[in-house]
């Protein structure tokens, strides 16, 4: 079975585009393609920034590129503390290094107080998908790849969520959003795609 066929999506700066559809439609697929820990048969799919062809770039070099991804089940260090989990994603992106990235990333996020010297297993899975964005933020790319990024939060948490990315997508930022609530897409998105049995819908 082919998970996806005939798709063809452009990101653009300042923007947010979302992906939606039910279960099976082959989002998460294409999400995974785009991050690249997922690469398209030969000859079969291409995917390219600003041109280039970046297909066969495994994930850890489409991140050094600017391209920073979070995650559906949550993928941080639970033994670490909030800041050295962000401190990771700012060694591991375009800009490396940057304490001031750092420090820019726990602020936008509400982690910069006590919070910050925290183990990552003693926190709830709201603050944990802040520090996840925090740290995909902190090696300041220039596109920002979301998985489900408010699953598990509940509505004040969502709404915080959406301003942020709003925020974000108006300073530059590419954005694209895999997710099921339909009240954060409606408040976000510029472009939204519906996706349906491998294939975006026209």
């Amino acid at each position: 079975m082919t998970a996806l066929s005939h798709v063809t999506i452009t990101l653009a700066p300042a923007r947010v585009t979302a992906l939606v559809g039910p279960n099976g439609a082959g989002k998460s697929t294409l999400f995974d393609c785009l991050a690249g820990t997922l690469h398209p048969r030969r000859h079969q799919g291409l995917i390219t920034l600003g041109g280039t062809d970046i297909t066969s770039r495994p994930a850890h070099a489409r991140t050094r590129l600017g391209i920073a991804r979070t995650f559906q089940r949550l993928a941080v260090f639970p033994s670490l503390s909030v800041e050295e989990n962000v401190r990771l994603g700012a060694e591991q992106g375009r800009v490396r290094g940057d304490p001031a990235a750092v420090e820019r990333s726990l602020r936008l996020f509400g982690l910069a107080g006590p919070v910050r010297h925290r183990a990552a297993a003693d926190l709830p899975t709201g603050t944990l998908r802040r520090v996840e964005l925090a740290r995909a933020l902190a090696g300041r790319p220039h596109t920002l790849l979301l998985d489900e990024p408010a699953a598990g939060l509940d509505a004040d948490e969502t709404a915080a969520l959406a301003r942020i990315l709003a925020a974000l997508a108006a300073d530059g930022l590419t954005v694209l959003v895999v997710e099921h609530d339909p009240d954060l897409v409606a408040g976000i998105a510029h472009t939204v795609h519906t996706m349906e049995g491998g294939r975006i819908l026209p």
